[in-house]
């Protein structure tokens, strides 16, 4: 087992250092001059070259990549365009936001989806499946900004019972406003989250169900409980874990749009506003974590099916 998690770190190094050159060579494949676009219709030739110098533009490709990665290995993302501020410390004012909302979503769907999938196989063909069904359906079709849009309508103005916008930071003698902040964003952002879940967990467990050992249990008087949750869950844990891993990457692009609907200040609006700005340093230096958080959660989903697959570690 510590050799397949030794070899699964390992691999993620390369895939790390793709993504940074990728991240990296956007400044250089942007359509047009980054240096004139950032600097304006009015600005002279000196100020062009002046931001073009900032950028490194002037300096050779390869150059340039070798020290934003040693100056990336030691936690330097530059320094904002705009705003001559660090880029880890913008990111460091906006990243509560995020991770809340990520992680009251996930919290949301994971806890809804599973039990819906696993309700859905065990009442298969029935209204409830149909029912179960037609949501997965429904949020898969209808786009994150406009379920925010409703919930906000629905819920917030004309039922007041959450705010339509803003985010009050965590306090662990009162969570009650943080909460009440989220509640809908997480809602918005989830649904589509809690359709791939639940189908993927419907389907497994269906497949799951029809095999020979659950009709054994089945035969020897185990209860239907038993059956769904200890026995036939866990051997379909491995394609859910998967799923889970892969909608993660929606739900780091959802979480931008969210944050957009409901106002909230997190690393989403901040990264829009640097691409409305072409402040190039920040929004390599967000993409760039967002995309080392996506390379760390897959690779705990592949941790994770040492745990659930036991064959794995052999």
């Amino acid at each position: 087992m510590f050799a397949y998690i030794v070899r699964r770190i390992v691999a993620t190094i390369p895939v790390v250092a793709i993504v940074a050159l990728f991240i990296f060579s956007l400044l250089y494949f942007a359509p047009g001059d980054p240096a004139a676009i950032i600097a304006g219709d009015q600005a002279s030739p000196a100020d062009v070259e002046r931001i073009r110098a900032s950028l490194g533009l002037d300096r050779p490709f390869v150059i340039r990549f070798a020290e934003w990665s040693w100056q990336v290995l030691h936690g330097d993302l530059g320094v904002s365009i705009f705003t001559n501020l660090p880029v880890t410390k913008m990111i460091g004012q906006r990243i509560e936001p995020t991770v809340s909302l990520m992680l009251l979503t996930l919290l949301l769907a994971i806890s809804t989806a599973v039990p819906l999938g696993v309700l859905a196989a065990w009442k298969q063909g029935t209204w409830i499946d149909r029912l179960v069904m037609m949501i997965a359906v429904s949020g898969f079709s209808v786009p994150v900004f406009v379920v925010g849009y409703i919930l906000a309508y629905v819920f917030a103005l004309s039922l007041d019972w959450f705010p339509v916008q803003g985010y009050t930071p965590f306090a662990i003698t009162a969570p009650w406003p943080w909460l009440r902040n989220l509640i809908l964003p997480a809602m918005a952002l989830g649904l589509a989250f809690v359709a791939l879940i639940a189908r993927i967990t419907r389907a497994t467990m269906l497949e799951v169900l029809s095999q020979d050992y659950i009709r054994t249990a089945r035969a020897k008087g185990v209860g239907q409980r038993p059956i769904l949750f200890l026995h036939a869950l866990k051997n379909a844990a491995v394609p859910i874990v998967t799923i889970i891993g892969i909608g993660f990457a929606g739900l780091i692009g959802g979480a931008v749009v969210t944050e957009s609907v409901f106002a909230i200040p997190g690393v989403g609006r901040l990264v829009v506003d640097a691409i409305l700005r072409r402040d190039y340093p920040i929004i390599q230096g967000v993409v760039l974590m967002l995309s080392f958080v996506y390379v760390l959660v897959n690779l705990g989903v592949d941790l994770l099916y040492t745990l659930f697959d036991p064959r794995i570690r052999y």
